[in-house]
């Protein structure tokens, strides 16, 4: 129960604040509107918004698709290969650390401008793929070695090796990533539309940037709202899924 009191006590505070700073302070409406202009504007906003949301969520659950195949994948050659590992690591070190909105013009030249939901999903993949690669790959170093021993002295073949041994020691590695991964698909994904602007993106930041060119903060605020539940819905996704897969396989 307290999980879920305090921050609902914490959401009512910070309202109160708000309103009460809005009021006395005599803010201006387009510096900072009030938090009941704001519910008005998600509320006259809602079709909106929500068949943006879903163009938002659509592409962040496509790169996250990818960024899991993908990461599980190459994770899987480099505990066959170290030379592989060795040899491009550092290449995806080196994507994980330039900023995605560095990356995000080029991506969408490369692609086309006709091809604006490829382009996202590409730049929304390569913000959530690191961390899936990079965790899977601490699970499958982590395997107790005498376990792998004991598949060693049993003549278990490379199948059964993975299926039995492996998977199951890097599965609580690889949920883990999906709830850091899903966040960072989000973020690419917005990231992505913001420099896409007006060039066929129909997501939640382009609605959000359409607002702050015409100085509706309150829309903007709004629609800030829905981005923030979608991505606080994608990470209790997760924390759900993990605890669910984790339960039964103990």
């Amino acid at each position: 129960m307290k999980r879920i009191l305090l921050p609902l006590t914490a959401l009512l505070a910070i309202l109160a604040v708000w309103h009460f700073t809005v009021q006395l302070g005599d803010v201006p409406k387009f510096i900072l509107p009030a938090p009941w202009d704001v519910l008005v504007a998600l509320i006259d906003n809602l079709g909106t918004f929500f068949s943006a949301a879903m163009a938002t969520l659509k592409v962040t659950l496509l790169a996250l698709a990818g960024a899991v195949i993908s990461g599980v994948l190459l994770a899987l050659a480099f505990s066959l290969s170290r030379t592989l590992e060795m040899t491009v690591y550092p290449y995806a070190v080196v994507l994980q650390v330039t900023p995605i909105v560095s990356i995000a013009p080029l991506v969408l030249i490369w692609v086309g401008i006709d091809n604006v939901e490829r382009a996202l999903i590409i730049i929304a993949w390569l913000a959530a793929f690191f961390p899936i690669l990079a965790n899977m790959s601490a699970g499958l170093r982590s395997v107790d070695p005498h376990l792998s021993d004991l598949f060693t002295l049993y003549g278990a073949s490379r199948w059964q090796r993975f299926w039995h041994l492996l998977w199951p020691t890097a599965m609580p590695y690889l949920l883990a990533s999906l709830k850091v991964s899903g966040g960072f698909a989000l973020i690419g994904a917005v990231v992505a539309e913001f420099v896409a602007g007006s060039g066929g993106a129909t997501g939640l930041a382009w609605r959000i940037l359409e607002a702050g060119n015409r100085l509706q903060v309150e829309k903007m605020f709004a629609g800030l709202i829905i981005l923030s539940l979608l991505g606080v819905i994608i990470f209790y996704s997760f924390v759900a899924l993990e605890r669910w897969i984790l339960r039964y396989r103990h």
